[in-house]
């Protein structure tokens, strides 16, 4: 079954998974996501257009991979062949899917909708880090960088809706970065890299010599460099 995504613009997801033992605890106070109200007066009134509509559900996706900004996919599908990995929830008569993968990245996130954005999803996670070969995390160097990142960096980013997240460093003195919220696909993320935070870590961290911005800036909400 393959139905059409109520985001505009996203791909259709198709279910292939079968069984019907996904988790649907009624009451739990658990819904994993909050629907606003303006959002699910909408996603019933999408779902009641549907002539399967009692056997629809609400599945959300996770698009985008490690080190990359969220990107999502809204797509109806039939709840009763949801994978015993899937979570289900029930929110006010509307089934809620969420696959394994992307439970803890979406849980405390916010589903709403706008008259002019459409539906929108407010997530207070951060994407998972990008995993890169040769490039080392976990050493002293990395502990000082992440801790400038947490209490300086990231917090002055924030004012713009932006944030950067730490993906390694390498033997030669180089930080690599990667940028999500309002710097990616920013057009003055460049300047934001080069001036303010290869500025601070230089200055604070004698084995950091530079920074080097690894976002793939064409796939961000204002693709500058598409």
């Amino acid at each position: 079954m393959n139905k059409a995504s109520p985001l505009v613009g996203a791909k259709p997801v198709t279910n292939h998974a079968a069984g019907s033992g996904a988790s649907d605890p009624s009451g739990s106070a658990d819904t994993i996501i909050t629907i606003t109200p303006n959002a699910h007066a909408k996603l019933i009134e999408l779902r009641d257009a549907e002539s399967e509509r009692d056997r629809l559900g609400l599945r959300l996706e996770i698009l985008s991979g490690p080190g990359e900004d969220f990107r999502y996919d809204l797509v109806f599908d039939e709840f009763v062949k949801a994978a015993f990995s899937d979570e289900v929830r029930t929110i006010n008569g509307l089934k809620i899917i969420v696959g394994a993968k992307d439970l803890d990245l979406l849980r405390g996130a916010e589903l709403d909708h706008d008259e002019i954005k459409g539906l929108l999803i407010r997530n207070p996670n951060k994407p998972l880090r990008a995993v890169f070969d040769g490039l080392v995390v976990d050493d002293e160097t990395s502990a000082q960088i992440e801790a400038i990142v947490l209490n300086d960096v990231n917090p002055a980013l924030a004012t713009h809706g932006g944030f950067v997240t730490f993906a390694g460093h390498d033997n030669e003195g180089t930080a690599y970065f990667t940028m999500g919220g309002g710097c990616h696909g920013c057009s003055m993320s460049r300047q934001t890299m080069l001036e303010g935070v290869q500025t601070m870590l230089v200055e604070r961290v004698p084995t950091i010599l530079r920074v080097r911005d690894i976002t793939d800036h064409s796939t961000g909400a204002n693709p500058y460099y598409s």
